[in-house]
């Protein structure tokens, strides 16, 4: 499984950004894909995620409100729609992929088997 993420960029606080990620893999089910972070300095954070078959979807508290993730299916895609971003959401943004992971262990980085290569997001204040 190869994970592709992209969009990301310099956007200006209350700005918005669409990352994508594509994942080139057949088969998703039973499988989860999720969006982290990681700030200079700082350890990997969980974002949000997306169950595949049931897009049940899961948020860090610090970006409920303000970011969806949601997934396209005919092109193999997850998304994660930011919004009203702050200087301290930037940070290299990173899609993962994991399969069999139970909803207690969605939010750790160690549940997920495969990720890709990152996405920079700075936003300015």
């Amino acid at each position: 499984v190869q994970l592709q993420a992209s969009g990301g960029g310099l956007v200006q606080a209350g700005g918005s950004l669409r990352l994508s990620c594509l994942v080139s893999a057949d088969t998703f089910s039973n499988s989860v894909m999720g969006w982290f972070r990681q700030a200079p300095g700082k350890e990997r954070e969980f974002v949000a995620a997306i169950k595949w078959s049931s897009r049940i979807t899961f948020y860090a508290d610090s970006v409920k409100g303000r970011f969806t993730i949601s997934r396209d299916g005919a092109k193999n895609t997850v998304y994660l729609q930011m919004g009203s971003l702050k200087p301290e959401d930037t940070a290299v943004y990173y899609c993962a992929a994991g399969r069999g992971v139970i909803n207690s262990s969605i939010r750790r980085t160690q549940a997920y088997n495969y990720w890709g290569q990152g996405t920079q997001v700075t936003v300015s204040s």
